[in-house]
This record gives C-alpha cells, sequence and structure tokens, in this order.
C-alpha cells in the first residue's frame, strides 16, 4: 500500500510538472484537482509514515498476533464506520437543521464533504445567510447586492449555454470553496464522488456562491472606507466610496477608489475592518444627495455632508456636528437657531479661525454651494444613530488642524 500511494504521487508530480503537449489542452480545473490529489497523497504519506513508527505502534507489536486473531474482516471494519457516519442522518430533520445552524462555515463545508445528502443540506441558502450577516452585513449593502447580481448574471447565462461550461464553472466554484477552508486537515473527511457531482455543487446565484466569491477576494464590491489613503490629513474625518476586495490571508481589504478628475486612480492596502461601512445611501459618488433633514436640523445634532474640491471629484462624506449663530449665546433656553433659515455647520477638528472650521447653509433652498476655493457641499444626512456617531468619535484625529 505505501508503495503504491508513493508511486502514485510521483506519477501526479510528473504529471504538473512536466510540460507535455496533453497539458496545454487540459482545462484549468483539471490541473488543479491533480495539485490537490498530491497534497491529499502527501498528507496520506505523512498519515501512514506516523502511524508505522510512532510509540504506540512500537507498544502494541508485541500482542499483534493476539489481535490479529481477534480483529474482524476488513468488510465488518468498513460496515461500522459506515453505519457511525449514518447516525447523524437518521436524526430528525428539525434536530439535524438545528445542528447545522450552528456550524462554523469551515464546519459547515467539512460537513458537505460526507455524503450527497449532506451536501445538498449543507449548500442551503437559509444556512449561509446568518454567515453572511455575521460577517459581511457591515460592509456589504444593497449596493454590494446589486454589484453581485450583475456580476454572476453573465456567469449563469454562460454557463447555463452548455453542459461543459456548467461542469467548468462549477468545479472552478467547488475549488475555491475548498481554498477558503484550507488547511489540508479540511480533506480529511470522505469526498462523496467529487467528479459526479460536479455539475450540481455551487449554483452561481446562490448564498453560498456569493460568501465563496467574497472570501477569495476576486469580487470587487462598493463600499465606503474611512480616512483614506492610510488617514492622510487630507481626508481624516472622511468617508469615500470604493469598490473593495478581501485579502483572506492578512484579513484585510483592498481598495480602489473613484478617479479624481484627470488624476490616476488611486489604490489602498491592509485596509482594516473597522474602516469600513456599507453605503448608507443609493446615491452614487458622483451625483448631490437629496437631504431630506434640513427642517429638523439643530444645534448640537451629528450631521454627515458630502463635499468634494471640484466638480470632477466624487464626493466624500464629511463628518460634523450643528453650530449656533454668532448672534446667539448657546443658551439652550434662549437659543432659537432652529427657526433661522441658515444652518451653521461646525468641523471642530478644524482649529478656530481655519476656513473649514464652519460653513453655513441654507434651511429652505439648499442644493449645492461652495466654489472652486473652498470646495463644494453637498446633500446632508441627519445621524440618528449612537453607533455610527461613536463610530466617528473613535476616528477623531489626535491634534487639531489648521
Amino acid at each position: 500500500m505505501l508503495l503504491f500511494f508513493i508511486s502514485l504521487s510521483c506519477f501526479l508530480l510528473l504529471l504538473i510538472t512536466n510540460p507535455l503537449p496533453l497539458k496545454k489542452t487540459l482545462p484549468s480545473w483539471v490541473h488543479e484537482m491533480m495539485v490537490v490529489c498530491l497534497l491529499l497523497v502527501q498528507e496520506l504519506l505523512s498519515s501512514l509514515w506516523h502511524s508505522l513508527f510512532s510509540s504506540q505502534f512500537l507498544d502494541c507489536s508485541s500482542q499483534m498476533s493476539t489481535e490479529w486473531k481477534c480483529s474482524p474482516k476488513v468488510g465488518e471494519v468498513v460496515g461500522v464506520e459506515i453505519r457511525e457516519a449514518n447516525r447523524i442522518l437518521d436524526l430528525p430533520d428539525l434536530a439535524l437543521e438545528c445542528i447545522l445552524e450552528k456550524l462554523s462555515p469551515a464546519a459547515l463545508a467539512n460537513m458537505a464533504c460526507v455524503c450527497r445528502s449532506l451536501r445538498d443540506r449543507c449548500r442551503c441558502d437559509h444556512l449561509w445567510e446568518r454567515h453572511m450577516r455575521e460577517k459581511w452585513s457591515p460592509v456589504v449593502g444593497e449596493a454590494a447586492r446589486r454589484e453581485w447580481e450583475r456580476y454572476s448574471a453573465p456567469r449563469k447565462d454562460s454557463a447555463a449555454a452548455t453542459d461543459g461550461d456548467v461542469e467548468k464553472s462549477t468545479a472552478k466554484d467547488w475549488m475555491e470553496l475548498l481554498s477558503c477552508f484550507w488547511p489540508l486537515s479540511w480533506f480529511s473527511s470522505k469526498v462523496d464522488d467529487t467528479r459526479s457531482k460536479s455539475k450540481s455543487d455551487l449554483q452561481l446565484d446562490s448564498i453560498i456562491s456569493w460568501y465563496v466569491a467574497l472570501e477569495s477576494g476576486k469580487f470587487l464590491f462598493p463600499a465606503q472606507v474611512y480616512n483614506r489613503e492610510n488617514g492622510h490629513t487630507g481626508f481624516l474625518l472622511s468617508c469615500y466610496d470604493a469598490h473593495l476586495s478581501y485579502d483572506r490571508k492578512t484579513n484585510t481589504f483592498y481598495a480602489r477608489y473613484p478617479p479624481h478628475g484627470q488624476k490616476p486612480v488611486k489604490m489602498e492596502d491592509r485596509i482594516q475592518w473597522d474602516r469600513l461601512r456599507a453605503s448608507p445611501v443609493n446615491t452614487p459618488a458622483h451625483d448631490l444627495y437629496v437631504s431630506d433633514c434640513l427642517n429638523d436640523l439643530c444645534p448640537g445634532d451629528h450631521f454627515e455632508i458630502q463635499w468634494r474640491r471640484n466638480k470632477e471629484f466624487p464626493y466624500g462624506w464629511w463628518y460634523g456636528v450643528v453650530g449656533h449663530l454668532e448672534s446667539c449665546d448657546g443658551n439652550e433656553h434662549h437659543c432659537h437657531c432652529h427657526e433661522n433659515d441658515t444652518i451653521i455647520l461646525e468641523f471642530n477638528h478644524y482649529t478656530p479661525g481655519s476656513r473649514w472650521r464652519r460653513a453655513s447653509v441654507s434651511r429652505k433652498d439648499h442644493q449645492e454651494k461652495g466654489d472652486e476655493t473652498d470646495g463644494f457641499y453637498g446633500g446632508i444626512r441627519k445621524l440618528h444613530s449612537e453607533e455610527e456617531i461613536s463610530k466617528w468619535r473613535r476616528l477623531w484625529p489626535t491634534e487639531v488642524f489648521e
């Protein structure tokens, strides 16, 4: 048996590394499966090696003849293993669903390799919706969902065109699923006839397929980044739209920002989760947000306002607090600022007297206000959530800027 695995390992290694003409005609997923097989053989060889030379094996060698007489037949052992594996399928459906709902993504994917029945259960959307919600809901919003629908629709139509395309696409998705829950110990479960199931593994419009696309980093989704460009001073207490991809190895993100006029596209990597959020509005980065809170704004209210350097730039969202008019002493019992047509916007991370410290907009007819010198102020969002406000507070700079 050991000689067989060694021979198989050598054969696969030569087949992968040797540039034969036949290799060029094979699809890419075949070579990926060869690599998986080679790694699986390597792990099996390692397991056999340790079992042959472990102390437990040496301690039991003296009792080998006795155990040989008492040992059951191979068929009986296999039968026992099958009966043990099938016990979980004997559970009532509700009990089995409760077990599956408690599993982590890696455990759920591992369970899917036990048999075809569990595979069908483990890829149900309602099981993966929880994992999507717990991990990805802070950064994946409606804009990302629409982007995924546009991204997956052509692949789904293309895959449905011919059976060959279906097999190639689903096999590729299966490999991506395996790679999301590395290392090799993930393969220790019994895989149920991988070749025959390739046409039905991952539906391209399923939740698990979306989860795999996000985890693999191959799907770029729209979201927003706080304090862009690693906290560059020109972007402190701001939040900008970007397209993000996930790096599972570092648990960070890569961002590609929209172009700023004639300037090249800006990139940023190693972005932590706490600097990201799903976009709270459906307004594109270059469009003016329609304010619906102007009549409700009072001194002390927290807000976000669109701002851009010039007409060619996309908007970013900037944090501030509604202030008092110069004619008001700030006494809450005598303040009538909320009745005035002018709203004072304060950005208190700038020093008093700075031209960026205060701005004003009209409560009745505010659209976009500004010029090429001070930039353009756009739509305003009132912040009602304490979570949103505390998020901005955590990003407050350590020193005041001019």
